[in-house]
């Protein structure tokens, strides 16, 4: 009897178990499947799911793609105990000459909007790390010295940045000497006979580099021209989730008057009486999460425009035009950030941050 009763203890014991595991192995499956279906994004917010945080494992999408792991940016300004600062207003703008934030309440960074003090010390408490990419290919290797030179004396001084340089002559880049936590990396690429194709190409090689390397050790990126020069503060206040640059020689003109594709044939067709601003292809950035799909939608529209034997009339920067159009940047950089010339001036124009520098063109280029 006492036989019996122990059996039938150690059968009910064995048969709790066995349920409880298959519970757990049901529940696991569903979690899986969730955050396949998700795309591994929390019910829509910006917070990515990483597989150290979550007892549901990184999945490959229905789609095949491979979801990538971003390097999480601290949220939050907080400010440091005892700073001293100038007092703000709510009745007074510090610029009554131009505008300062957008029908989207986007903000447009000009000199006077911001208070480097005050917001340099908010960032430093973030460890940011800044993936800033250019691309020297051909003759342009010319204007590698003093782009990073330049840099090193203005660009995000005292954060730190790492600098990625597409180039294909690797061995005629100069050297120049980082400061504190700034690095630079060649990446040798081939060598193109059209100035068009170069352009073109950018957004693709951006794309990888940002899925290969870049998503899991940087918290935001900049892709700028490399025949420009730095002469004056590029900091924190430039950083954003989207940020665009408003074009130099459009800023102060109708809208009719830009230079948008107006092919309806192209993928970055932008019909007559639509658009906002005009932005400059030669610099734009953001977080790397927000990038990758900018530069990943862009590739993905010039490409069609190339099965049909279609080039946009100012190649990417028509393209990025267009998707700053129905994707609108969450900040925008004023001239100053992509000026025309240092010798050139305007009177909204309170300091020459970054510009173009003067060349010959046919000089410089494989092709007319």
């Amino acid at each position: 009897m006492l036989l019996r009763q122990n059996f039938i203890i150690i059968l009910v014991f064995f048969g709790m178990v066995l349920c409880g595991l298959i519970y757990l192995n049901n529940n696991q499956c569903r979690c899986n499947q969730k955050i396949k279906e998700q795309g591994i994004i929390n019910g829509g917010t910006d917070e990515t799911i990483h597989p150290r945080k979550s007892r549901c494992n990184q999945q490959i999408s229905e789609q095949g793609i491979t979801n990538l792991e971003w390097k999480q940016n601290t949220f939050g300004l907080r400010s440091s105990p005892g700073l001293l600062y100038k007092q703000q207003s709510a009745l007074v703008g510090s610029r009554t000459d131009v505008a300062s934030v957008t029908s989207w309440s986007a903000p447009i960074i000009w000199e006077g909007t911001f208070d480097s003090t005050l917001i340099d010390s908010i960032y430093k408490q973030q460890n940011l790390t800044i993936a800033t990419t250019a691309f020297a290919l051909g003759k342009y290797v010319r204007f590698v010295k003093d782009f990073l030179e330049s840099a090193e004396q203005h660009y995000f001084v005292g954060f730190r940045v790492n600098y990625y340089l597409f180039t294909d002559q690797p061995e005629l880049v100069p050297e120049v000497k980082m400061g504190e936590n700034h690095s630079l990396t060649v990446l040798k690429v081939q060598s193109l006979n059209r100035w068009q194709d170069i352009s073109m190409s950018r957004m693709e090689k951006l794309e990888k580099l940002i899925e290969s390397e870049l998503a899991s050790e940087a918290n935001y990126i900049f892709c700028l021209d490399i025949d420009t020069k730095f002469y004056g503060h590029w900091g924190v206040e430039s950083l954003g989730r989207l940020v665009g640059v408003i074009h130099p020689w459009l800023y102060d003109t109708s809208r009719d008057r830009f230079t948008y594709e107006r092919s309806p044939k192209s993928q970055a067709y932008i019909p007559a009486g639509e658009g906002d601003y005009y932005y400059a292809g030669a610099a734009f950035g953001g977080s790397l999460e927000d990038v990758h799909h900018l530069t990943k939608t862009c590739r993905e529209q010039m490409s069609i425009d190339a099965a049909n034997s279609i080039e946009a009339v100012w190649q990417e920067e028509s393209h990025l035009n267009k998707y700053f159009l129905l994707n609108k940047p969450s900040k925008l950089l004023s001239p100053e950030y992509m000026w025309r010339d240092i010798n050139a001036s305007a009177a909204q124009i309170k300091i020459v941050r970054f510009t173009n520098v003067p060349k010959n063109y046919a000089e410089v280029r494989p092709n007319p």
